[in-house]
């Protein structure tokens, strides 16, 4: 049975969704399951979930809890990782002091200033891990989790050959959010999608054996389901293809939608504030899982369509299933740059994962991902080498920073951003 470590346990109720992924599945049931946190409370909450979903569901599952990284990692065959470099603290600053500057990021975890300052911090503490794992399971597969998910996959490239793949739920979760669009059930679509995390491309959409994308052309025409998404379907409508991630997402990326109050008051009002739901939206998920714990309210699992499990039941049983997957862009798009993160199909078995050849995607598609890479580029560099001037020429070629920013803006934004993230950023030091 294999041992899997979570980096990062004490984001609970994610750990809680994948452990719950994982034990589901009757030949996984007698997995050895390392939980690991720096925070100490956090961390024994989700220990007594674990230990109390095993016990009632029966499962021959082993539970560990450590405060030591080496010690949850040595021996493991697979590495979960989802942390937070600086938590709540440094989120702020990635967000409220471009506001200042008047860039609005809903999120500010993939690109944009927020984006590339997380990267920063991420970058070498992943680096870190993947070192500890070449000591202690250098056969073991890193399933990262956290964002900026296309530059720390990429730095982790850059630095270690720990075998690595990058996890998002954008890809599953739109194909359902389109079902639910044309009226299809979710069990009857089928699709291709290729891109970089957060910005792929329905390339091809399927319900049953016909072409779905006429049934969503006509879906966007009425105004209700418009209003749903109203970014995404405004790119749809100039590229031809839709795309992954929410619309208060997408408009972050491009420089189309927040440029002015009056564009956020258009294309993505109600406000939706990532920040504000971390710092008060997740305390009644804690007190149900403490309920959940006493005995006070039913523990119920229901296996989600995070893709973590599927790769471990995959690779453990040799049934081979299809993800989509951050890889390296190993020639996997032809007009995608060598070397860089990219989202695409892969294979999964009890050989390992399996990237799939895309070749070229739609001219349009390509440029505008290319946007995002050059960011992505030089945010990885400058983690690499503690450069600051790169720090600056990454977040000047942000699209959304530079429609509403001047170089000097840009420049005086970051200093402010750094000093305020100093503690987190030991290599600029």
């Amino acid at each position: 049975m294999p041992k899997i470590s979570f980096i990062g346990a004490g984001s609970v109720v994610f750990a809680r969704r994948l452990i719950g992924d994982i034990l589901s599945f009757p030949e996984l049931q007698g997995s050895t399951i390392s939980l690991m946190d720096i925070d100490a409370g956090r961390l024994e909450l989700i220990t007594q979930l674990a230990n109390k979903m095993v016990t009632q569901f029966g499962w021959a599952a082993t539970i560990e809890s450590t405060l030591d990284r080496r010690e949850a990692l040595a021996g493991a065959d697979y590495v979960l990782i989802m942390i937070q470099v600086g938590g709540l603290e440094a989120f702020a600053s990635d967000v409220e002091i471009p506001r200042k500057y008047g860039i609005d990021q809903t999120v500010g975890d993939t690109i944009g200033p927020g984006g590339v300052f997380r990267g920063l911090r991420t970058i070498p503490v992943l680096l870190d891990i993947c070192w500890d794992m070449e000591e202690v399971c250098p056969d073991a597969l890193l399933i990262n989790y956290s964002n900026p998910m296309a530059m720390n996959c990429w730095g982790m490239d850059e630095g270690s050959d720990i075998a690595t793949v990058g996890l998002c739920h954008s890809v599953q979760g739109t194909a359902a959010q389109l079902a639910r669009y044309i009226g299809a059930p979710e069990d009857e679509v089928s699709y291709w999608v290729a891109g970089i995390n957060h910005m792929s491309w329905f390339l091809d959409y399927r319900w049953g054996k016909k072409d779905a994308y006429p049934l969503l052309w006509e879906a966007m025409e009425k105004p209700e389901v418009y209003a749903k998404d109203k970014v995404r379907f405004e790119i749809m409508k100039r590229t031809g293809y839709f795309v992954t991630e929410s619309s208060h997402h997408m408009s972050e990326y491009v420089p189309y939608f927040r440029q002015r109050p009056e564009l956020i008051e258009r294309f993505v009002t109600p406000r939706w504030d990532y920040l504000e739901i971390c710092r008060s939206g997740w305390q009644p998920h804690y007190d149900r899982i403490r309920r959940q714990i006493a005995g006070e309210e039913p523990l119920q699992i229901e296996r989600t369509h995070e893709y973590a499990a599927q790769i471990i039941y995959a690779m453990e049983t040799n049934t081979p299933t299809r993800i989509n997957g951050n890889v390296r862009n190993d020639s996997l798009i032809s007009n995608l740059p060598e070397g860089c993160c990219v989202e695409v199909p892969c294979l999964v078995d009890g050989m390992g994962i399996h990237p799939c050849r895309v070749g070229d995607l739609p001219s349009v598609c390509a440029a505008l991902n290319r946007s995002n890479i050059n960011v992505q580029e030089l945010a990885v560099q400058a983690a690499l080498l503690g450069d600051r001037e790169l720090v600056v020429q990454a977040v000047m070629m942000d699209p959304l920073t530079a429609s509403i920013l001047n170089l000097e803006e840009i420049e005086a934004m970051v200093a402010e951003m750094f000093a305020a993230e100093a503690a987190y950023l030991p290599q600029f030091s």
